[in-house]
């Protein structure tokens, strides 16, 4: 007679978790929403209190090593945090292995173009002087 040991459903379930990094990843997403708070409150302060109203008001805000610094943190903080949030629902949601790893391939190369695009519209807003002959509207 083979011996059946009987638990309950909650001893069961314990030591079946996922073996990956899961409290990595949870603690990653923590810590980027808590930082988009501050960034967020600034962004949203920089909006209403800068007449921002036209191309070349922005660029000028842009223009300030602080505005510059903040803005590339925020974009990076917002999109690393977008990554991390949709790979999370790729991953509970998708079951299919091969479709999960192509799914989230994607998701990290449209991320990482969002983020190059991003910093070299930063970076190019940074470079640019405005003389009466260069702006063009």
């Amino acid at each position: 007679m083979t011996h059946q040991k009987r638990q309950s459903p909650l001893g069961q379930a314990r030591g079946h978790g996922s073996a990956k990094s899961g409290s990595h990843h949870w603690t990653l997403q923590r810590m980027t929403s808590v930082a988009l708070v501050p960034l967020g409150l600034w962004f949203f302060y920089s909006l209403i209190t800068n007449d921002l109203s036209n191309y070349q008001a922005v660029v000028t805000w842009l223009q300030s090593p602080f505005s510059f610094a903040l803005m590339g943190l925020t974009l990076l903080v917002a999109l690393y945090h977008g990554a991390l949030g949709l790979q999370v629902v790729l991953e509970d949601y998708v079951h299919n292995e091969g479709t999960k790893f192509i799914t989230l391939l994607g998701v990290k190369l449209v991320f990482a173009s969002l983020a190059l695009g991003a910093f070299y519209a930063l970076i190019h807003i940074q470079s640019l002087s405005f003389s009466s002959t260069e702006f063009v509207h």
